[in-house]
């Protein structure tokens, strides 16, 4: 009887103690086992599900859910607006339509091509943006077009770059605006001298003779490397920046260098040689060269004009019969640059730097017997509408690959010019229609890349045999015995040679 006892009084204590532990409130939600389990029973003896023991889990989940939703606000957050929905809530203002719009006299050019026939035919091509982003990058240059007043306006192409990519837009200069221009740049190159002439007046250390040649002037705007004026901006929708114009040194600096873009205008470009200017200028540098060497129309479309200086002349687009797609897909010659080539220089146009110091010298009355032996010759480049032919080869690379769109339905195809230099620039004609553009990283073919030589294969093990194994060290005795027996043998050999002498001497006798 007293075992009896004993044995009920440990359930019991055993029991208190369960149902105290069960009891403990969790420090997440302020609950305890005991409570919800007696919960979970009511609810389903109240129900009686058909094979409880398979739903108590769901069942268990939901007791849970109606016992917090009674402490929880019925009010959502607000999410916040991503990076997407922004983005789109600036795109969505491209598809407004004007209140009051003038319309456009159908005789007049429009100052903005058909960007979705350009996008149509580089579709064709196998290069492009996608048909709705061409649409979305078309009511950016339209908006861009009416903003600025554009006469014309092209979608010249997309630079790739790590963070975010360049859609360029170019357009030609208003009258005006390029006399405003130098004139800012006028401005700023009077302070700087001014500023230079005020240290000089302070510093009355002596001063070296030695005058370095002066900077290679830019271009005036509207001719050479400036002839064009270019618009980015990194996704349609978003504000339009105008780009500075290309100096010769920008373009020096870009050629000897290979730098991606960041998609950030303002970063400073970090390389070897420093680069004079930011992601700006180094842009609008690869522009410059990009155009300079991928731009190609089709052989008459553009003529020269018959005055000195004057580029090229549009008027010939109305007589221009064009040529036939099979033909400008096979032979380069159909095809010609109609951009200035950039020389070394920096310029399209050649201009002498030491004429300009000659001219300084000989105010101070120095001889011009010396200068006249200075003199430079000057640099000549490919002329305009040289034909595609004549491009040089680069790493044993040809500079185009030309080919059809399409050779099972040849009559509805176009003919395709890609460079091989400049990858990513792509060009298209097809009767008096074409279009240039550029989809890429702004970087030039630079050869393959450095691959170590392969080593060669490894040597064969030399077979193992009694000379090259390894033998354990001899002890002393056995050395001592090894020298006896060495000893033993050159004694027997001297004896030998003596009786072998003996021999030869009685022969003799």
């Amino acid at each position: 009887m007293d075992a009896e006892r004993d044995c009920s009084e440990r359930r019991r204590q055993s029991a208190a103690s369960l149902k105290a532990f069960m009891m403990t409130a969790s420090t997440h939600s302020d609950r305890n086992l005991y409570d919800h389990l007696t919960c979970l029973l009511m609810r389903v003896m109240d129900e009686r599900p058909h094979n409880a023991v398979d739903v108590i889990e769901d069942i268990s989940h939901d007791v849970k859910r109606t016992l917090y939703e009674d402490q929880h606000s019925g009010l959502r957050d607000t999410p916040q607006s991503d990076a997407a929905e922004l983005l789109a809530e600036q795109q969505r203002r491209l598809f407004y339509w004007p209140e009051e719009e003038d319309q456009e006299d159908e005789l007049m050019e429009p100052p903005l091509p058909d960007v979705s026939e350009v996008g149509f035919y580089l579709e064709q091509a196998g290069v492009g943006l996608g048909r709705e982003e061409m649409q979305r990058v078309f009511l950016a240059l339209k908006q861009l077009v009416e903003a600025q007043a554009l006469l014309r306006c092209r979608l010249w192409g997309k630079v790739l770059g790590t963070e975010s990519s360049y859609i360029v837009a170019e357009a030609d200069y208003r009258e005006g605006e390029a006399e405003e221009e130098k004139s800012s740049e006028e401005l700023v190159e009077e302070e700087e001298k001014e500023a230079e002439a005020q240290e000089n007046e302070v510093d009355a250390l002596p001063q070296s003779s030695y005058k370095p040649l002066p900077p290679v002037p830019k271009e005036d705007l509207g001719t050479g490397a400036n002839k064009s004026v270019y618009y980015v901006c990194k996704e349609p929708g978003l504000p339009w920046v105008k780009l500075p114009p290309v100096s010769p040194a920008h373009i020096t600096a870009a050629r000897q260098m290979r730098k991606l873009f960041t998609g950030r205008l303002d970063a400073p470009v970090v390389s070897y040689p420093p680069f004079p200017g930011d992601e700006t200028n180094y842009l609008r540098a690869q522009i410059a060269r990009i155009s300079a060497g991928t731009q190609v129309s089709p052989q008459g479309f553009f003529q020269a004009g018959k005055e000195e200086g004057e580029e090229e002349d549009e008027t010939n687009r109305d007589s221009f019969e064009g040529i036939s797609v099979a033909k400008m897909a096979e032979s380069l010659s159909t095809w010609v640059h109609h951009v200035e080539h950039i020389l070394q220089q920096g310029r399209c146009t050649w201009v002498n730097l030491a004429m300009k110091s000659g001219e300084e010298s000989n105010e101070e009355g120095e001889s011009e017997e010396k200068e006249e032996l200075d003199e430079p010759e000057p640099e000549v480049g490919p002329l305009l509408y040289t034909p595609l032919s004549e491009d040089a080869e680069m790493f044993n690379v040809i500079p185009w690959t030309s080919n059809l769109s399409s050779t099972l339905t040849s009559q509805h195809a176009v003919a395709v010019q890609r460079s091989n230099l400049w990858p990513g620039a792509y060009a298209y004609a097809r009767g008096k229609k074409f279009e240039n553009i550029y989809i890429g990283w702004g970087l030039k073919y630079a050869g393959q890349g450095y691959s170590p030589v392969i080593p060669p294969p490894p040597q064969k093990e030399y077979p193992s045999g009694p000379e090259i194994t390894e033998a354990l060290d001899p002890s002393l005795e056995e050395e001592q015995e090894l020298e006896e027996a060495l000893e033993q043998k050159r004694a027997n050999q001297e004896e030998m040679e003596d009786m072998n002498d003996d021999d030869d001497d009685d022969d003799d006798d």
